[in-house]
């Protein structure tokens, strides 16, 4: 049998996901209006970020050269995204 890890899974709130990832929570607002930012899930009308959700995220923008393509969008709609990559 496998034993499932018994932690509960931690959530937080726009402000202190913004500490986590070193953004401002109106960045994370702007993200998740654009569609270019980390899951998220609203519970009660609140929008909270699984950290296991940021960590992911903010993986996605891990690079080891400035000269690899983005891999992470900026917070703009995405039509927006495509004209400023080219």
């Amino acid at each position: 049998m496998i034993e499932h890890d018994r932690t509960p899974e931690r959530f937080l709130r726009t402000a202190e996901a913004g500490r986590f990832l070193g953004l401002s929570g109106r960045t994370l607002e702007k993200h998740r209006t654009f569609g270019t930012g980390p899951t998220y899930r609203k519970i009660g009308g609140r929008v909270v970020y699984a950290v296991r959700d940021l960590q992911a995220w903010a993986d996605k923008g891990r690079q080891t050269s400035t000269s690899e393509p983005r891999a992470l969008s900026p917070a703009r709609r995405l039509d927006e995204v495509r004209t400023f990559t080219r």
